[in-house]
């Protein structure tokens, strides 16, 4: 029987640097259980990965659907790049395929900040997402519908190789909070003159450390809440490939 949007249970999965983080959702976005999450294996191979997420969801009710979130360039399901895991062993590894015969739901795997984008926006002209965690994600969308990804975290910055060397997690446990800060006051700099958003969402893990005051036009959002874009993945019960600019219901 096909699932209709009333009936989605969506398994969402964010795999970060440090955690791998799940729930269920329902089409709105809303949460059907606890928030749960495991380490990040390390090595981080595809197996192990894959092993940890069994371990997450093997108590977790039941789904028909799953969203993944990975921190790297993704197409089609296929992941082309993975800096902050084990990245050699990723080259073109079909995670989609993978997941969905491990796991025995059809699958969708984008980019981390991209699904993390799609569960916080507001749908309205130019926003920007961001997450500071173990590396620097970034994604856009125009009215709500996702952009082309662009791997913004890879550019050189100053004298540093990358933006995720720059202010990741490595470069902020190295320089401390207050260097870090003062960095992160030049990355949005920049951030606003290249893209000219409308609205700045920051997420991620350290987004917390952040102690200037922001813009008005800026807001933290919580992982909780970028997960939930799992469920704009699947819109009308099946997969699409550009984002509708659909309100997701928030707590």
């Amino acid at each position: 029987m096909k699932s209709t949007p009333q009936q989605l249970k969506i398994l969402s999965i964010d795999i970060g640097g440090s955690h791998i983080k799940g729930t269920i959702l329902n089409e709105k976005g809303e949460l059907q259980k606890k928030y749960e999450k495991v380490v990040t294996p390390t090595p981080a191979s595809p197996e192990s990965v894959i092993n940890s997420i069994k371990t997450l969801v093997k108590d977790f009710p039941e789904y028909n659907k799953i969203s993944v979130g990975f921190p790297g360039y993704v197409k089609h399901g296929v992941i082309k790049t993975a800096p902050n895991l084990s990245n050699e062993l990723w080259k073109d590894f079909d995670l989609a395929n993978k997941l969905k015969e491990v796991l025995g739901a059809e699958t969708q795997v984008v980019n981390d900040a991209d699904m993390q984008g799609l569960g916080v926006v507001d749908g309205k002209g130019l926003e920007v997402v961001i997450t500071l965690g173990t590396g620097f994600g970034t994604a856009v969308l125009l009215d709500g519908n996702l952009l082309p990804h662009l791997e913004f975290a890879h550019q050189p910055v100053g004298k540093v190789k990358s933006y995720d060397k720059y202010i990741g997690e490595a470069a902020l446990e190295k320089e401390g909070e207050k260097k870090w800060n003062k960095r992160m006051l030049k990355v949005f700099e920049v951030l606003k003159t290249v893209f000219n958003y409308d609205y700045l969402y920051i997420g991620g893990g350290n987004s917390d450390k952040l102690t200037f005051k922001l813009d008005k036009n800026m807001k933290i959002v919580s992982n909780a809440d970028g997960i939930k874009g799992g469920a704009r993945l699947w819109a009308n019960g099946s997969a699409i490939q550009t984002i509708k600019p659909i309100k997701i219901q928030k707590k």
